[in-house]
């Protein structure tokens, strides 16, 4: 600016640089979702670099946590330099820190709660980038302070947008939704994480569309049925045995090659739902039960049977919804084919990579460190598809009440012989 203004005059440069800030603004309040994308970024990069993360006041911080050293000779503080700052959400910075003659990741590692304190931040997470060069993610606060509550069901099945569903809010307060057709999500937690709330959020969300027949809701759940039997009378099949499991699978595979012939017959590239093709919904509760610790011979076939359905059941309207404590090759070695993965709170920060994406933690997806409590159940993270950046969301709380409610509303009229039961229902 003090350039423009000796180059040009102090009044171009003063209207220059007002249109500029006007121009941002208008920017910021007629297209958000592209200003948060484009600009945001940059622009909270830019001040928070200026502000916090330069000169002697990011000198002094450091000092005051134990990560700088005073030169006794000359006075100064010798620091660590910021070479790079990300600032991708509102409460997340990602900065790439060169360490000072001395210093190691370990050192950095035990400091990490004083240096929140000191930047006033929820949490400090550090990985090592390359010799000595640090990732410093700074989680500047927790957006999401209460419960969000569960999704509306909604009115009739035309109001339904099976591609957007409901099933949250993100950090920015905007809804976060999920879509199924076309798709195949993933949701990796550990226990008490909220896995439960992405099972029950989006049949809540499309419940008139099940109601109507329009969707059917095929359920695998390998823990006896214990988190899915409340909404037993909402799905068309309902598996709590190995055996059971892949009879479910089989005749879902069968669906969806007699599709595949159809569109065939008729050169068609893709179904639309109705209720003569309706969307197939496969939920996998505890899928490690079915990919991995059960029978060899069970385990073999029913990996076959996913990768099947997984790698074809695009334009056939079959969509997998799976949930796993562990994301491990080894556990869900199919991993790869679900196109939608979503990563609550984890154990172990490898688990975050494995499921999001390489480098999806150092960009701030710090899943690992969310608490295992109740009041951070369903805080996850997703990678934004247009941007590449993980966004922190909060699936909703769905009771007992409202499953209830749900069945009562939306459970559909399906001829009992239409319909799968359990081996003990059936004796």
């Amino acid at each position: 600016m003090i350039v423009g203004a000796i180059l040009f005059g102090a009044l171009p440069t003063a209207i220059a640089v007002g249109s500029l800030v006007l121009a941002v603004v208008v920017w910021g309040r007629l297209h958000p979702p592209s200003f948060d994308r484009w600009a945001a970024p940059a622009l909270r990069a830019t001040w928070r670099r200026w502000t916090t993360y330069r000169g002697n006041r990011w000198a002094s911080l450091l000092a005051d946590c134990g990560l700088a050293q005073t030169n006794h000779h000359t006075g100064h503080i010798d620091a660590p330099r910021v070479l790079r700052v990300r600032s991708a959400t509102p409460s997340i910075d990602t900065l790439r820190v060169r360490l000072a003659r001395g210093q190691d990741l370990t050192l950095w590692t035990g400091r990490t709660e004083p240096l929140a304190d000191a930047l006033g931040a929820h949490r400090v997470a550090v990985t090592r980038q390359r010799p000595g060069v640090l990732t410093v993610v700074v989680e500047r606060d927790m957006p999401f302070r209460f419960a969000i509550p569960a999704p509306t069901i909604p009115a009739s099945a035309e109001t339904v947008d099976l591609t957007a569903l409901p099933v949250g809010e993100d950090e920015y307060g905007h809804p976060f939704v999920l879509g199924v057709p076309g798709r195949h999500v993933v949701v990796a937690g550990a226990s008490g994480s909220g896995k439960g709330s992405l099972i029950w959020s989006p049949l809540r969300a499309m419940g008139p569309t099940i109601r109507d027949g329009l969707v059917r809701v095929h359920v695998i759940d390998l823990k006896g049925g214990a988190e899915t039997r409340r909404g037993l009378p909402m799905f068309h099949r309902h598996a709590t045995t190995a055996a059971e499991a892949i009879a479910l699978l089989t005749d879902v595979r069968d669906e969806m090659k007699a599709r595949q012939q159809h569109m065939a017959d008729h050169g068609l590239r893709r179904l639309d739902v109705s209720t003569e093709t309706p969307l197939d919904l496969v939920v996998i509760d505890e899928m490690a039960m079915l990919t991995a610790y059960g029978e060899r011979n069970d385990v073999r076939e029913a990996l076959r049977l996913l990768a099947e359905i997984l790698t074809q059941g695009r334009a056939c309207l079959t969509s997998v919804m799976g949930y796993v404590q562990e994301p491990t090759k080894d556990v869900v070695d199919v991993r790869e084919l679900f196109t939608t993965r979503i990563c609550l709170g984890v154990t172990a920060a490898s688990h975050v990579d494995m499921v999001l994406g390489d480098g999806a933690r150092e960009r701030g997806a710090l899943a690992d460190e969310i608490p295992g409590d109740n009041e951070h159940a369903g805080i996850g993270y997703v990678i934004d598809q247009r941007s590449r950046l993980p966004i922190r969301f909060r699936a909703c709380l769905v009771t007992d009440d409202e499953i209830d409610e749900l069945v009562a509303r939306c459970a559909p009229p399906t001829p009992p012989e239409l319909r799968a039961i359990d081996s003990k229902d059936a004796a």
